[in-house]
């Protein structure tokens, strides 16, 4: 991997992918994390998805879900056809993704998981999702986003 690189951004490149990288600073703020990424980017907080790393009736699933929304676990096990959904230890969440919190990124994990991507990403031409570590946002279209890390698109958001 180049200087710089992530597993998220050495994939988009092996595959062909066009795309993005923006790097970025935030600092502690009041609110949500979240949408002081988009601040720092400058973009609205329904182009920027967060990564989530829950269990579906035990098994591990990544959920994609814009930062302006919450992630209902309802609609996440309803979509993996389970009965149950919660959010993995942020410890499990590292360990089986091989990222670190506040830079999962649903692209390039350590292993294959099932990956689930709000709707709401068809309402933009691009979108920004972490490129694999903190300080850093990759912005791709959402057909790539769904086509390199092999996703299905669903009602996730509550």
């Amino acid at each position: 991997m180049g200087k710089g690189s992530t597993p998220a951004v050495e994939t988009l490149v092996d595959r062909g992918v066009e795309f993005t990288v923006h790097p970025y600073q935030v600092q502690a703020a009041a609110g949500s994390y979240g949408e002081a990424v988009a601040a720092a980017v400058g973009i609205e907080p329904a182009r920027l998805f967060k990564t989530l790393v829950a269990l579906v009736d035990g098994a591990p699933v990544i959920a994609v879900v814009p930062v302006s929304g919450r992630l209902s676990p309802k609609k996440l096990a309803r979509a993996a056809a389970g009965k149950h959904a919660a959010l993995a230890d942020p410890a499990d969440a590292q360990r089986l993704t091989g990222y670190v919190v506040g830079g999962i990124s649903p692209i390039g994990p350590r292993r294959q998981i099932p990956t689930y991507v709000d709707l709401t990403v068809a309402d933009h031409d691009t979108v920004y999702v972490s490129a694999g570590r903190r300080g850093l946002q990759v912005e791709l279209e959402p057909d790539d986003l769904l086509a390199v890390t092999g996703a299905v698109l669903a009602d996730l958001v509550a």
